[in-house]
């Protein structure tokens, strides 16, 4: 027959305690002195064991020196936490580790590259404080919580554990590379903007060129009146087009089209050229929006990050690290906007950005199209193409929407075979393969 209930394991404390109290009225009944003193050393050892555990846990404070950063990617990053013991006692021996995400090392090179010891074991005498000190070099964008500190003491016998949390974490925004575009010639359908345009389907009449004798079929508000009082003959007007050549980027950062094989390289190669575009038009004081379904990681910690006081390391590790489901259902939004104030918005939201399992990219532009800008061009960045996504695409081009599409892959092959249907839909694409490419992505064609 098998238990209906669970049994629990007698803990270590309860044994010593029970051979104690056997020892000690085992020599009271046969009269043994040597056993009931040997029951009450017992007695005072637990005791004294228990006090100096609690003693060391109690007494040791650690104090994080620093706070939040905002770096570029390949900076430096030194981290300090004093730890002082406030007690009259020696703290014999003391295990602190300063918490890292697991994901952030275990790249090649690591995503954190720590230079320096991040755990270590301390011994502090009465009123003496030490330092925990090492270095984090960024390699990577990102958004990490480096900490909290995790503190471990306990008896010399072994009977007794004790964990804090020493300090609260702090948080790192690593901003990605930018890469200045030697030119950009994405135009939005909407004319009569600010900057000039080599095709001349509509003329922008806030930008006289010159004068011309009148032609059968010019209309007669072009006619230069002045000119033809002067001359005697009918001159007619000439202007220069123009469009507006902002755009709102939308980043598709799906897990099922953003395979794990090609991370970190191609999830960071996208938000690279974004960043670069959007640094473009602001640099043009041109209107830059973002749309994307990934995952704020800002968002993931306030959600997800560690909690209070852990009774266990274990816990405290878990509440550093990050979850293997990353579903998230509405998506990171950016109206497009001029100025420094939004440029810099824009690109720490795309350092903290991540991999998601909720929306696909077909359901992003289907949640999104009524909060999306119809003034800018909606430039695509993507890996892989389902069949979902590309007809939610060529559907926003035939309802009046500039698309253009930027094809984050190394392998021309895959490019070939995304881009074959966009072109037959008159949606200009563009090779993403590597970061050299980025500066000449944007200038083969000019989308009307």
């Amino acid at each position: 027959m098998s238990d209906t209930g669970a049994q629990v394991a007698p803990t270590p404390k309860f044994s010593i305690i029970a051979g104690i109290s056997v020892l000690l009225l085992a020599g009271m009944i046969s009269g043994a002195a040597l056993w009931v003193i040997a029951a009450i050393a017992a007695a005072i050892l637990l005791v004294v064991n228990s006090f100096l555990a609690n003693t060391w846990s109690r007494s040791t404070v650690a104090t994080r020196l620093g706070g939040d950063h905002e770096l570029k990617m390949g900076s430096r990053l030194p981290i300090e936490v004093k730890l002082t013991n406030r007690s009259r006692l020696p703290v014999l021996w003391l295990l602190v580790e300063d918490l890292l995400p697991r994901w952030a090392t275990c790249f090649d090179p690591p995503t954190l590259q720590v230079e320096g010891d991040r755990v270590q074991v301390l011994l502090l005498g009465a009123g003496e404080t030490r330092s925990l000190t090492y270095e984090i070099k960024c390699n990577r964008r990102g958004y990490f919580q480096i900490g909290p500190t995790v503190m471990e003491t306990g008896d010399m016998m072994g009977m007794y554990r004790r964990y804090r949390v020493g300090t609260q974490p702090q948080y790192v925004t690593v901003l990605p590379n930018i890469v200045a575009l030697s030119s950009y010639e994405i135009g939005s359908r909407r004319p009569i903007g600010e900057i000039r345009m080599r095709d001349n389907i509509m003329d922008d009449p806030t930008r006289l060129r010159g004068i011309r004798l009148w032609q059968p079929g010019d209309p007669l508000r072009s006619v230069h009146w002045a000119a033809t009082a002067r001359t005697g003959s009918l001159h007619s007007k000439i202007y220069e087009p123009s469009s507006i050549v902002g755009a709102t980027l939308i980043l598709d950062l799906h897990t099922s089209s953003n395979p794990k094989q090609n991370e970190p390289v191609r999830c960071d190669l996208a938000i690279t050229a974004a960043a670069s575009i959007a640094n473009s038009l602001h640099d043009t004081n041109e209107p830059v929006g973002l749309a994307t379904n990934g995952r704020d990681a800002a968002d993931r910690i306030r959600l997800e990050g560690w909690v209070g006081d852990h009774r266990v390391r274990g816990e405290a590790e878990n509440a550093a690290s990050m979850t293997s489901e990353n579903e998230r259902l509405r998506p990171v939004i950016a109206t497009p906007g001029r100025g420094p104030v939004h440029f810099k918005d824009i690109v720490r939201t795309l350092a903290r950005l991540e991999r998601s399992d909720g929306l696909t990219l077909s359901e992003l532009l289907v949640e999104c199209e009524s909060q999306i800008s119809a003034d800018t061009t909606l430039l695509i960045l993507l890996q892989q193409c389902t069949p979902e996504s590309m007809g939610a695409m060529i559907g926003m081009q035939r309802r009046g929407r500039a698309v253009a599409v930027i094809i984050n892959t190394h392998d021309i092959n895959d490019y070939s075979q995304i881009a074959g249907p966009l072109i037959s839909a008159k949606i200009p694409t563009f090779h993403l393969s590597t970061e050299e490419s980025i500066a000449e992505v944007c200038r083969q064609t000019l989308l009307r």
